[in-house]
């Protein structure tokens, strides 16, 4: 699941240095679609703090008879947990399969309870196995479909279908609504459920039914899972010397690729360049502040952060700036979240040679920061909300395009572009 995921989850390359990793899942990040939630059972705020022991994570089912409780009498403030014990003992005492519960699992279920009632899809827990999905996820090496899904008005919709993964290839959309995973109905399934379904191995298949907009029936689609890695940043030479730079996610090696395109532009002195963010779900922030830089004169602001008490803090262009000066079309759909919103809204609020087109992105404005907890777990909290550099907020409104241009069914279904046509004919203005 993505937007910090820091991320905003909401970022599609997925390879990383080991080194690096180590560092930057720490740092913030910007992630939509990796960012999962549960809603399970009430919270455990008591268990969480106290002494340094806790639970140990069992293999095996942890029968709630021979469970030793730790930290249950810690008193906290005005806060009585004497309902949460009393809903543990009736459960224990009277629920007709005690046997068959795994106190463990009972834990897990409370702190992403806890997290859940914050009404925030992007804050949430990873429990030792999730943990281990996620940082699959955003490495770039997993097996699934290779889409990023999210909830946007309370139904799971996908962000975006990594470029060249089976979900493109099998016709997966942007925008699509999620009605059913294989005979798994949807409408109150979360984010991290969604993607335990569409995880699977190699080789094996998912049907999914997704409504699209503009059809009146559900349709299914069969997608056959793979190896999902994908090379964030692709370069073409478009016909009168226009550079066109399709970048799919904001990963860990993103700004190295994304580097090795600018020498491309350079060495064929390209005229204009269109960047296409449709259908990237964005990623790291570092990583958008330094593709930023290079396409933003030093000093400028690429995105404002807003904390929790309204202060504001300035990311701003590092420097190294070689592309600011050449005129540019950004390319943006309901697809493009997170990461890829803020490299559009920077070079458009800076820049007077810098048109948007396509549709309205998709509105991925919160920051997460990845905590590592013990027992092998962690959770995403979000921060902050993010701004353009004018301060314009796009949580849950997006960026409008300059020029709105329409992809209909009959133009996929004919290999036809007309966003694609229409940043060559600005482009070349």
């Amino acid at each position: 699941m993505l937007d910090n995921i820091q991320e905003e989850n909401i970022e599609n390359n997925q390879i990383i240095d080991v080194e690096k990793k180590n560092r930057k899942l720490m740092n913030r990040v910007l992630v939509v679609g990796f960012i999962v939630i549960f809603s399970v059972a009430s919270f455990w705020f008591g268990l969480q703090r106290g002494k340094n022991e806790s639970l140990k994570a069992e293999k095996t089912v942890m029968p709630l008879e021979n469970t030793l409780i730790i930290n249950r009498d810690r008193k906290i403030e005005t806060l009585d947990f004497a309902l949460f014990w009393k809903v543990w003992d009736v459960l224990k005492e009277k629920y007709v399969d005690s046997s068959k519960l795994d106190a463990q699992k009972l834990f897990y279920g409370a702190i992403k309870g806890m997290l859940a009632a914050t009404g925030d899809p992007y804050t949430n827990f990873f429990d030792p196995e999730e943990n281990k999905k996620f940082n699959e996820d955003i490495t770039g090496s997993f097996e699934g479909i290779g889409a990023e899904i999210g909830i946007k008005g309370g139904v799971l919709t996908v962000i975006a279908p990594l470029e060249g993964t089976p979900a493109e290839k099998a016709g997966l959309r942007a925008g699509d609504k999620i009605v059913k995973i294989g005979d798994k109905n949807t409408a109150d399934l979360t984010i991290d459920g969604a993607v335990d379904l569409l995880h699977g191995k190699k080789g094996t298949e998912v049907k999914m039914t997704i409504f699209r907009e503009g059809e009146q029936d559900t349709q299914e689609i069969t997608i056959i899972r793979d190896v999902i890695n994908v090379k964030s940043v692709k370069f073409e030479e478009k016909e009168g010397e226009i550079a066109y730079i399709k970048i799919s996610r904001f990963g860990e090696t993103t700004f190295k690729e994304f580097g090795e395109a600018l020498t491309q532009t350079k060495n064929n002195n390209s005229k204009g360049i269109i960047v296409d963010l449709r259908n990237d779900p964005g990623g790291y922030l570092e990583t958008a502040v330094e593709i930023g830089s290079k396409m933003l004169p030093k000093g400028n602001i690429v995105v404002m952060e807003e904390d929790r008490n309204g202060k504001r803090n300035n990311l701003l262009a590092k420097g190294g700036d070689e592309l600011s000066e050449i005129k540019t079309v950004v390319l943006i759909n309901e697809g493009s979240a997170s990461a890829s919103e803020i490299l559009a809204g920077a070079l458009r609020e800076n820049r007077d040679n810098v048109t948007l087109v396509g549709k309205k992105s998709y509105g991925k404005g919160s920051v997460q920061e990845l905590v590592k907890l013990t027992q092998g777990t962690s959770m995403k909290v979000t921060i902050a909300h993010w701004l353009t550099p004018k301060g314009n907020q796009i949580n849950e409104k997006g960026i409008d395009p300059d020029v709105k241009i329409e992809f209909t069914n009959d133009d996929y279904n004919n290999n036809k572009d007309p966003q694609l046509d229409k940043a060559l004919e600005i482009v070349k203005e």
